[in-house]
């Protein structure tokens, strides 16, 4: 979205793909329709190891929001340019083509009112002794869908923030596990500019296996959402895996 202030979101990567098809759904909490506009990049992805922008961008465009009616399902076909410069030479050559399906949901006053008032329920305080000027990230991983292990499907998630882990417990023979699990994270300040990893797991159920340890897929979440709205709470496609998904509540408490 146009604003320094939104965080970005993104689809999962196909690859070996010239043709992908997502078919994933996204949220953006519009402030100013009249002049705001959504603009969307898609990039070739490289090894994950290479640094953040090593990515090759292929193409990018943009829709203003005022252009969408309403309470309406509008499907438009973007042609991928260059840059958003209209005497860009470079946008002569064709860089294929992005299909999105959007709905735009102005807020109602009786909405707004009722987030409010759910939200002043829902999110507790940091509790006494939180860092003045920062708070608490807490985390609540529910659940996860269509997870497919090679060798085992015994999953847990382990959450990734600054360094320090934590796990959930390990549900054996589930591929749509609920867990439920519950985490806090003390922050000195908020983490605007921050991404919480989290990592979906196997656990071989019995010991000295070969295949003691399988990857199910991994996400990546910018936390600059829930410090802004206080509380989020989505399912994400996990990377790296077919259809997996992982549902993630995350909440900022200050005191």
């Amino acid at each position: 979205m146009s604003d320094d202030k939104l965080p970005s979101k993104k689809t999962t990567v196909k690859r070996s793909n010239l043709n992908p098809e997502w078919n994933e759904d996204f949220k953006f909490v519009v402030t100013d329709p009249e002049n705001q506009a959504l603009e969307v990049d898609v990039f070739d992805w490289e090894q994950a190891w290479l640094p953040v922008g090593k990515h090759e961008k292929m193409g990018m465009n943009m829709i203003t929001l005022r252009e969408l009616p309403p309470e309406e399902t509008k499907v438009t076909t973007l042609n991928l340019l260059k840059t958003m410069d209209p005497n860009d030479v470079q946008n002569e050559k064709s860089r294929g083509e992005l299909t999105l399906e959007l709905i735009y949901k102005p807020f109602k006053e009786e909405d707004i009112e009722k987030e409010d008032t759910e939200s002043a329920d829902v999110i507790e305080k940091a509790p006494d002794g939180t860092p003045a000027g920062g708070g608490l990230l807490y985390v609540i991983v529910h659940e996860a869908q269509d997870l497919e292990g090679k060798h085992h499907t015994n999953p847990y998630a382990k959450i990734i923030f600054k360094g320090e882990e934590k796990k959930t417990k390990v549900i054996k023979k589930n591929r749509d596990p609920r867990w439920e699990d519950e985490f806090e994270f003390v922050c000195e300040e908020p983490p605007v500019n921050d991404k919480l990893h989290v990592d979906v797991l196997s656990k071989a159920s019995k010991k000295g296996l070969i295949h003691g340890k399988e990857t199910l897929g991994y996400i990546d979440i910018s936390l600059a959402d829930v410090i802004s709205n206080k509380r989020i709470n989505e399912k994400y496609h996990l990377i790296d895996s077919k259809n997996g998904q992982i549902q993630i509540e995350l909440q900022w408490r200050t005191s």
